[in-house]
């Protein structure tokens, strides 16, 4: 099977964000360069490859010094053929002149920024070490110096947030201009400050009644905007769309380096060990650090794809559906398509399944009627 992506992962933060359960590291002290040397001998384990799409995540690549990000680009460079969509994910406030320039020098032609609010407040909430105008400078070199795509991540559903602050944050991110907007819910995560502090009862969320607005607001702005909705939660100007994301979406396989790291390969999903001491510790002896595997059965990887073809607007394509498992969709799942309809959920057409408006607001109870338990 041609393997066409790569994700690799950097597992260091120069702040432990308090909503964050990412594999990641506070990056002070740590074995940054050996973790480096480690990724790189990893990556080398398999011949050179082409590959359509590449995404660099973490914690935060632009933790990294100027040496470091360096030299994984020129490792990069020297393993991958990249043809299309080259990703890195960046804090506002690291994301100097000088790093933007080093990126694209080395072919990164998309960058994605963990902004998640405009709101000073919020961010100090959120544990981030950027404000506002940092925000603004990134976006400014970025197109200073000519970076092809720009994303943002924003948040909702954040503690004491209103619908109102949500709201200034999608016109000031609107404003700018970029390509890409990536706007999640906050979803409480074990062994994150944040689910620790909600167990004491020192955090209070807005309803999901308010979070279901601030939704269905998203929505409302997006589509009076330059960007249309593509998935649940990602919204694109025209040629925009992250085609690495898609990947996933559309259950495809890819490799996975790094601590912590997850890949699909010939059928099989892999996660790397998490710590980085383990990690280094395996590479130093030849060894592939994998942690585990599993072998998705044909009734899992089905309602794999259901699940996450379902995230696009584009639904999950029944012809493809059939070429892939040789199955009918529609006789596979009559009874759940039957459900889902009635509730107004999903839109079912001869070609494909997808998710209705207000299905998006459900998605978890939708995906979840396609799990056989």
């Amino acid at each position: 099977m041609s393997i066409k992506s790569a994700y690799i992962h950097i597992p260091f933060c120069v702040k432990i964000c308090t909503y964050c359960d990412f594999n990641k590291y506070f990056i002070q002290n740590q074995p940054v360069d050996e973790y480096l040397d480690c990724l790189i001998k990893e990556m080398y384990f398999d011949s050179p490859q082409t590959l359509n799409t590449m995404f660099v995540g973490g914690g935060t690549p632009t933790a990294l010094n100027m040496n470091q990000l360096e030299k994984l680009l020129k490792a990069i460079q020297r393993q991958f053929n990249i043809l299309g969509e080259y990703t890195f994910e960046a804090n506002p406030d690291e994301l100097t002149e000088e790093k933007i320039k080093l990126l694209k020098a080395y072919g990164v032609n998309r960058l994605s920024m963990g902004v998640q609010t405009f709101d000073e407040s919020l961010l100090k909430i959120l544990g981030r070490t950027h404000e506002s105008k940092d925000i603004y400078r990134a976006v400014a070199y970025a197109k200073k110096y000519d970076i092809p795509s720009i994303s943002l991540d924003l948040m909702y559903h954040l503690p004491t947030q209103t619908i109102e602050q949500f709201d200034s944050s999608l016109d000031e991110a609107l404003s700018l201009d970029i390509d890409h907007i990536s706007s999640y819910g906050l979803i409480l995560e074990p062994q994150t400050q944040f689910y620790n502090l909600y167990r004491k009862g020192k955090l209070v969320l807005p309803s999901d009644t308010l979070g279901a607005d601030m939704y269905h607001l998203l929505m409302d702005k997006m589509k009076s905007s330059s960007m249309h909705q593509y998935e649940i939660s990602n919204f694109a100007k025209e040629g925009h769309e992250s085609e690495h994301n898609k990947v996933y979406w559309r259950n495809e396989s890819y490799y996975g380096f790094g601590a912590g790291a997850s890949g699909y390969l010939n059928g099989c999903r892999y996660t790397n060990v998490k710590p980085v001491n383990h990690y280094i510790k395996h590479i130093t002896n030849n060894q592939k650090p994998v942690l585990e595997k599993t072998y998705p059965s044909l009734d899992e990887k089905m309602e794999e794809e259901m699940f996450l073809g379902l995230r696009m607007n584009q639904g999950v394509n029944k012809k493809t559906f059939y070429q892939k498992y040789h199955r009918h969709l529609d006789t596979l799942y009559q009874n759940e398509i039957h459900q889902l309809m009635k509730k107004g959920w999903i839109i079912n057409t001869p070609e494909y399944i997808a998710l209705s408006d207000e299905g998006r607001i459900v998605g978890n109870e939708v995906f979840e009627a396609f799990i056989k338990l």
